[in-house]
């Protein structure tokens, strides 16, 4: 029975080290789909663009890796919820990584915009919100810190007010100069992006209330 929950225990800690790589792979590539909004660097956008094929691979491979683990050891209580909560979060982690890719080549596009376009969105203090909201979030799952993940709720809610005051602009600049509109619109699509991260950052943090307090509480801190 010893080596039993030995061995579980040992490949519960592989499992969560896999889970850890792909959290600092997808922070990774956010910061770097942040950088293209910035510098519209071609080969960081090419990078990114193309790249998600990493997480895809690692989020199957850790899922199946849980369904293996509940199969062979049906662990109960505290254990259940760690490999549940893996299970979520992977699948959370793998849409932001989405979202880095569309970042990219939406930055891409307006990179090739053949209208010169008067406005010029500033999303420092949206990329800096969401970059801390993630760092958070992976902060909290990984010392199980509750006070880290109550942070990431009123972040949110400032990236949020953010989203809507490049949306007004948007629809503003939009009538200025009606002939940019499909690059305008991209920019504010780059806006909603940003915030679909900071969205899921927070679910995470969701999660991680539910692994440490045993308790669901999805959409209450929205």
């Amino acid at each position: 029975m010893q080596s039993f929950h030995y061995t579980f225990h040992k490949q519960l800690d592989k499992l969560f080290e896999r889970f850890l790589n792909l959290g600092a792979l997808v922070e990774d590539r956010v910061m770097k789909a942040c950088e293209t909004i910035k510098t519209r660097d071609p080969k960081l956008i090419k990078f990114v663009s193309s790249s998600d094929y990493e997480i895809d691979e690692l989020e199957i491979d850790i899922e199946e890796e849980c369904l293996k683990i509940l199969a062979l050891y049906q662990p109960v209580a505290r254990d259940l919820r760690i490999i549940i909560t893996i299970i979520k979060v992977i699948s959370e982690l793998e849409r932001i990584g989405d979202y880095a890719v569309s970042i990219a080549r939406r930055v891409g596009d307006l990179s090739r915009a053949d209208i010169p376009m008067r406005y010029k969105p500033d999303y420092d203090e949206m990329i800096s919100a969401v970059l801390m909201m993630l760092k958070l979030s992976l902060d909290a799952i990984t010392n199980q810190d509750n006070d880290l993940a109550h942070r990431i709720f009123i972040l949110d809610d400032d990236v949020d007010k953010q989203r809507t005051k490049h949306y007004e602009k948007v629809i503003e600049e939009i009538q200025k100069q009606p002939e940019a509109a499909r690059y305008l619109v991209d920019c504010y699509i780059l806006a909603r992006h940003l915030e679909r991260i900071a969205d899921r950052a927070t679910n995470i943090a969701e999660e991680v209330i539910y692994l440490i307090e045993g308790e669901i509480v999805r959409g209450e801190f929205a």
